[in-house]
């Protein structure tokens, strides 16, 4: 009767060792390409500039997550619309992989494809909720969708399902917004979405974020909100300009302890680009 010798043992179990690493940093290289390529496929779907407007700027900050495959889909955009006024939305699609990311995707440009149909916020949310449920997709998004007006200074606001804006004003007061809004995109057939209108004053600004920026394990939505109400706040009163408080802001969502994409888009008025006024029927201004 043969038996092997302990030296054979070992360098059998040495071999099997090396096949197993050698499996592993196979698959971790694997991980690794399909993480890359979420997050260049995300963010070739970012826009690559943002529009101008006298008086106004605008900034971003973006963070993709990163943990193993929990790429996300959350997105920001801003476009000049056919009546000049300007598109700005934010959102956050259900999920953590490439599907999320190319969900994404479609939903953004659905919303700029209808933005040339109908610029009213509430309507554009409820067509682009009908052709999100045409697509027989499985996933849902929150989004908010704004209008602004350059001229007028007004900002119309409609929500699906999306945690609301943060305001703030140059005589320091701020605020989160109290705006009503809808279910998700993608969820419910024959949805409506109410329309909340703003003033955006001389020296205010308004944050448009995702709840990655506010909301992990170390902290609340409603304690991240008011967070970075404070923030703005004290920025508006510095004359801090858009794209130092979008940084300031983005770096404090460090401190949330998240896991998710994070994503803040900032608007600023620095001036007023006609002495005409506010315009008659419109609604409440960006303070209480």
């Amino acid at each position: 009767m043969s038996r092997k010798r302990p030296t054979d043992d070992g360098d059998e179990l040495l071999a099997r060792l090396g096949s197993l690493t050698a499996q592993a940093r196979e698959r971790a290289e694997l991980q690794r390409s399909r993480v890359e390529l979420a997050i260049a496929l995300q963010r070739g779907m970012l826009p690559r500039d943002l529009p101008t407007a006298r008086g106004y700027h605008l900034a971003v900050q973006y963070a993709p997550a990163c943990h193993g495959l929990n790429v996300g889909g959350d997105w920001y955009d801003a476009f000049t619309m056919p009546d000049g006024r300007i598109g700005l939305s934010v959102g956050d699609v259900q999920g953590h992989n490439i599907e999320a990311t190319a969900f994404m995707g479609q939903v953004r440009v659905g919303l700029r494809a209808l933005a040339s149909v109908t610029g009213e916020p509430g309507e554009l949310l409820a067509r682009t909720n009908d052709l999100l449920l045409s697509l027989g997709s499985d996933l849902f998004a929150t989004c908010t969708f704004m209008r602004l007006d350059p001229v007028t200074g007004v900002l119309e606001s409609a929500r699906a399902g999306h945690i609301p804006c943060v305001w703030a004003t140059a005589d320091g007061k701020s605020g989160v917004a109290e705006d009503e809004g809808g279910p998700p995109l993608g969820v419910q057939e024959g949805t409506r979405y109410p329309v909340t209108r703003y003033r955006l004053t001389k020296g205010g600004v308004i944050v448009l974020l995702t709840d990655g920026v506010v909301e992990g394990p170390s902290m609340s939505v409603e304690e991240g909100l008011e967070k970075v109400a404070r923030l703005a706040g004290g920025a508006a009163v510095a004359g801090m300009e858009a794209g130092s408080l979008a940084a300031a802001v983005i770096k404090g969502a460090e401190r949330v302890g998240h896991e998710d994409d994070a994503a803040v888009l900032v608007v600023g008025h620095d001036g007023i680009p006609w002495s005409d006024g506010f315009p008659a029927g419109y609604g409440r201004q960006l303070q209480p």
